[in-house]
């Protein structure tokens, strides 16, 4: 039986456990938090005046916390792309007899909860007076229009092990984005990321536990799609960042070094990531490899050592580049 073959059964196989994926990690949609929890509330009286509270104090934070923030919401709100991506999987249909089968009913269940991601945060930095939202826009625009390839092809393991490392990074960066609102004195702010930060660890370990599932049945494949992700390197979601008129991808290494330097996401963040997915994975201990995936779980083993003398060797400019998020409206 081809690879390909393969991965569609276990993929069945797997399916069987979707309805308890879906009741472990993930929330019904009313007795989940909304967006309008943590946003001031049109019909009240007070409205007007938890806006100019929110404006008042969003001017105590610089230029490189908005642009986080802003580059962690354009990230959320790029999510057509990544459902697009992920209904295209081996062993991911929507075309069955009786509709979606379980895999694509579970993405489906996952992008509505992230999607409340974009929108708290949309209209809480909207409220906030501190950007040119039309040049956010045009970026959120650029994103999904220009999509993007992670490496992975119509490959399930890859593509799990790419959502596992994605959940846990983005996890990473909404928290430590809440810690420095709430240092700045802006609870709400601070409250809304830490909660989003919440659901995607939760994200975060559903995906870890569908590559657990599959080390169990097909150790060695699940192996060498890690090491192939890992020897790839993982593309971030916002690479194609652009502002307007500008080309594919010309605000990414911008934004990644106002990241680094707000220490929102680091490159020892992308180490962290690393050694804990090899933990959760527990892959020193996994048997029955063939010989080719005892080499792929060598590297992978010694891989955070030396990604963390590359991170150690990185200097992070202080450049105080120019975003047109941050230009006054006209």
């Amino acid at each position: 039986m081809s690879i390909k073959n393969v991965r569609k059964e276990v993929m069945q196989t797997l399916e069987k456990n979707v309805d308890s994926f879906l009741n472990d990690y993930l929330i019904p949609p009313e007795k989940i938090w909304q967006p309008s929890d943590f946003l001031p509330n049109p019909q009240s009286d007070s409205f007007m005046e938890e806006v100019r509270e929110i404006r008042e104090i969003s001017k105590d934070l610089g230029n490189d916390f908005w642009i986080t923030l802003v580059g962690d919401m354009i990230t959320e709100e790029a999510l057509p792309t990544y459902e697009s991506w992920l209904m295209d999987l081996d062993g991911v249909s929507q075309h069955e007899e009786n509709g979606d089968n379980g895999w694509a009913k579970w993405i489906r269940m996952w992008t509505a909860e992230e999607n409340r991601h974009g929108d708290v945060l949309n209209k809480y930095i909207y409220l906030s007076g501190r950007v040119n939202m039309r040049e956010v826009e045009i970026t959120t625009q650029h994103l999904i229009a220009d999509g993007f390839d992670i490496g992975t092809a119509r490959d399930p393991y890859k593509n799990f092990v790419y959502t596992s490392f994605q959940e846990l990074a983005t996890y990473v960066s909404h928290n430590n984005v809440a810690k420095l609102a709430r240092k700045a004195g802006m609870k709400n702010l601070g409250k809304m990321c830490k909660i989003i930060a919440g659901d995607e660890m939760r994200h975060h370990k559903a995906y870890t536990e569908f590559i657990r599932q599959i080390f169990a049945v097909d150790p060695s494949e699940m192996m060498m799609a890690y090491f192939d992700m890992m020897k790839l390197k993982i593309t971030m979601p916002a690479m194609h960042l652009r502002e307007s008129f500008g080309s594919q991808g010309n605000l990414f290494d911008k934004f990644s070094e106002v990241a680094q330097r707000a220490g929102v996401y680091t490159s020892f963040d992308y180490v962290d990531i690393l050694r804990k997915l090899n933990k959760a994975w527990n892959i020193d201990k996994i048997t029955g490899l063939s010989a080719d995936a005892e080499k792929a779980r060598n590297y992978l083993m010694r891989l955070p050592e030396r990604m963390e003398r590359i991170a150690e060797r990185i200097v992070v400019p202080d450049t105080e580049h120019q975003f047109k998020w941050m230009n006054p409206i006209v």
